[in-house]
């Protein structure tokens, strides 16, 4: 009589993800490392808007509903790079390559972690009763230059960017990674062209002279 033998597959602990048999335990360190660190920042991501304290309610003078286009967009690149790691394949990029390469990228996944949420905490306490999910402006509306405003004109576009690349980096592959970032790129020009608009028509030669010498999403390149 033959009999069947069940091989267990082995699994992280906390994460769940499948560990790779005959893989190293450096890349699943260095993975690990960059995944929790990234999972610590979208938490005050989140809570920045989550907790924040809410000024007094301002009179909405106008909004413009084509920038919900693209924060569908937007939404959608997210749900990529976070529904890949549901199929439990490997952990993400930083598993392959040389132990240098591995925590480099773990290295350099953090960072823009960190400093994606930096910006964004710094971007929503500037703009206070400004910031709106949709384009908008509301009654005495100000063009905020200074703060992270200084170095580029839509700095929260920026951190959302730089948390689905860092996020892109410690839980998904390549392929679905760039897929994400070509869904947000256009998502998140169309939302700046919105908001961009409303703001040349209450601004007129000042947003005009601030959008010359401050670059729109990354310094050197938009």
């Amino acid at each position: 009589m033959s009999q069947c033998r069940v091989t267990k597959v082995p699994r992280d602990p906390l994460t769940g993800w499948v560990k790779e048999v005959g893989i190293s335990e450096t890349p699943q360190v260095a993975a690990r490392a960059a995944f929790y660190a990234v999972i610590v920042c979208w938490w005050i991501f989140a809570l920045t808007f989550w907790l924040r304290k809410r000024p007094a309610g301002a009179r909405e003078a106008k909004r413009d509903w084509t920038s919900l286009i693209g924060l569908l967009l937007q939404a959608a690149a997210y749900f990529i790079v976070w529904s890949f790691p549901l199929q439990r394949r490997h952990f993400s990029p930083i598993m392959s390559g040389s132990p240098l390469v591995q925590w480099g990228l773990a290295g350099l996944a953090v960072a823009i972690a960190v400093a994606s949420t930096w910006l964004v905490n710094a971007a929503a306490r500037r703009l206070g009763k400004q910031w709106a999910l949709t384009a908008r402006l509301v009654e005495g509306h100000t063009l905020i230059q200074d703060g992270p405003y200084r170095f580029v004109r839509n700095p929260i576009y920026t951190g959302m960017f730089g948390m689905l690349v860092a996020t892109g980096l410690a839980v998904t592959q390549w392929i679905p990674l760039l897929v994400a970032i070509v869904l947000f790129i256009p998502g998140t020009c169309i939302r700046i062209r919105s908001e961009e608009r409303l703001l040349r028509e209450a601004f007129g030669s000042e947003f005009e002279e601030y959008a010359r010498r401050v670059p729109a999403l990354i310094p050197g390149i938009y």
